[in-house]
């Protein structure tokens, strides 16, 4: 019973080991390995390269799967592209399988003691972060020599071996154990490896070892089928494909596996070495047959899973995927794509609110107020999904874009509640009573609402690209808006000793939308002060200036 208990807990460190080192990869290196894969799909055969290397490094081609599914969600990669890099990927982490296969036992005390050392002195930086990939490779090779241990002492029992010499081989059944291992352990590569020792040990046959390695592929198929389950339709349609891939793969060569044994056999003596090398071929096998058909099997998938008509407003594509959260840089891209589409709702009500205006359109004005329970909704969805990423996870540039985006859903939230007063004020005060604002103060509200526009775009533009000098740009709008607004006031001021029978009339109503108008670009404008701050070009304020200034 202790040995077995040995056993079961140098198993759990193994995959433990394998999700240090995979999510410690993505936190470093997550953001450029998102690069890496989106300036290499000019072609199939460069898309399958890219995902041999992103694989390689990140060592779970589930991981890759979600990145790759989240850029076909954003229409970065095309579906059959995204394949060819699935393709690749299967490849990398077989790759990454006959690496640990080798005797490297020694490195783990390295590994760990200088990760810990690492971790602990710089926890929350790049170097910290490392740290923690070197523990889990650490912790990795010690669970293969602990597994490797566990099995040798356990083959002596007399128990054991009578139960391995009534082993026979049954293929479906290996098939579904070693898929259901895979799903659990969130990875084939470490199930692939702790065959690989079993066999090595004699716990298990080669020929049901093979079986275990066919169902590990499978179930890092379903694995990402089952993760994507609540995604959008782009995003599952490229584990789906993959999952295709895989299951066409066993069904070919589960046949294959006697004839694959009586050639390698007499080759290669170690049974660990047979395990890992039959891994390997089999994904190279499947990119060599089904590279070339990559658009036929992105075709039946499409059929499958069917894109939604994007022109229903049920159907608009939601970027905040469950399934990046996984990938911190991935779920930052999803949440800010999210906050730009709730700019745009604002950026509607904002340009139905002139309309209203200007034809006292109070059908149009309810619609618009309906829709700022859209923006409420779109901020709160938000807030909850970057709630959901866990601060750990995130570098330094990766904490100050949260902030940002938390900053932009929030103003964007409180522009519509301004712009919803502002209709139910325009409403009540104009539209029922029919009155109608003169010449000259019409074209002064156009003239504040034309400005409000352009510094929206602009603040999203800023939003978008984080470009200090556009930011700059901003906060200057924001003191000529300030200033046109001061003139205007003074303005309808001296229409009204003119006795302006229109000017009278929506004299408050006037005042109190440009003053709302001022605060709506207000909060545009404050977009802008995270980028210059982290960007050290913010000036002191005016109010500590004055302060220094009655001092001197």
């Amino acid at each position: 019973m202790k040995h077995l208990l040995n056993l079961l807990a140098a198993i759990a460190l193994l995959v433990w080991g394998t999700h240090l080192v995979r999510t410690g990869i993505l936190r470093v290196f997550g953001a450029s390995l998102r690069q890496v894969l989106a300036r290499s799909v000019s072609n199939r055969y460069t898309a399958a390269i890219s995902g041999i290397g992103v694989t390689a490094m990140v060592q779970s081609s589930t991981a890759t799967a979600l990145i790759v599914s989240a850029f076909v969600g954003q229409g970065l990669v095309t579906l059959p592209m995204a394949l060819a890099v699935m393709l690749g990927a299967d490849i990398g982490t077989s790759l990454m399988t006959v690496v640990f296969s080798f005797d490297l036992s020694w490195l783990s005390p390295l590994f760990i003691f200088v990760g810990v050392v690492m971790f602990i002195s710089r926890q929350s930086t790049v170097v910290g972060r490392v740290g923690r990939v070197l523990i889990g490779l650490g912790l990795m090779l010690l669970a293969l020599g602990l597994v490797s241990s566990s099995t040798a002492i356990m083959t002596q029992s007399p128990t054991v071996k009578a139960l391995l010499a009534s082993l026979s081989s049954d293929l479906l059944l290996e098939v579904t154990v070693g898929a259901l291992l895979a799903v659990l352990a969130y990875s084939s590569l470490a199930i692939v490896l702790l065959t690989a020792t079993l066999a090595a040990a004699g716990m298990v046959p080669l020929e049901p070892a093979l079986g275990l390695v066919l169902g590990a592929n499978l179930g890092s198929g379903l694995l990402g089928v089952l993760t994507t389950t609540r995604s959008a339709i782009e995003v599952r349609q490229v584990p789906l494909g993959n999952f295709v891939f895989k299951a066409m793969g066993v069904i070919l060569a589960a046949p294959m596996i006697e004839l694959w044994l009586r050639t390698v056999r007499p080759y290669v003596a170690d049974a660990a070495t047979v395990v890992v090398l039959f891994h390997l071929g089999f994904n190279v096998a499947l990119a060599v047959l089904f590279i070339g058909v990559v658009q036929v099997v992105a075709r039946w998938v499409t059929h499958w899973l069917p894109k939604p008509d994007r022109s229903l407003v049920a159907g608009r594509p939601h970027h905040l995927d469950p399934s990046a959260l996984a990938t911190p840089s991935l779920a930052i891209s999803c949440a800010a794509r999210e906050a730009l589409h709730q700019a745009d709702v604002v950026e509607t009500m904002m340009r139905g609110m002139l309309t209203v205006i200007k034809t006292n359109d109070s059908r149009l004005a309810a619609e618009l107020r309906k829709m700022d329970d859209s923006v409420d909704e779109l901020y709160s969805a938000i807030k909850y999904y970057l709630t959901k990423i866990s601060h750990e996870a995130l570098g330094d540039e990766e904490s100050r874009r949260w902030t940002d985006i938390i900053s932009f859903t929030i103003n964007m939230e409180q522009i519509g509640d301004i712009i919803e007063r502002v209709l139910i004020d325009i409403d009540d005060k104009k539209i029922k009573v029919g009155r109608n604002f003169s010449d000259a103060g019409m074209a002064e509200i156009c003239e504040l609402h034309a400005r409000l526009i352009d510094n929206l775009r602009l603040g999203m533009s800023v939003f978008l690209n984080g470009s200090v000098r556009d930011a700059q740009k901003l906060l200057e709008e924001k003191a000529r808006f300030r200033d046109l607004e001061r003139a205007y006031s003074a303005t309808h001021l001296t229409r009204l000793t003119g006795n302006t029978v229109q000017s009278i009339e929506t004299s408050s109503l006037h005042i109190d939308l440009i003053s709302d108008l001022k605060r709506i670009n207000s909060h545009i404008c404050s977009i802008a002060y995270p980028i210059l701050e982290s960007a050290g070009a913010l000036a002191p304020s005016r109010l500590r200036q004055a302060t220094l200034t009655g001092e001197s």
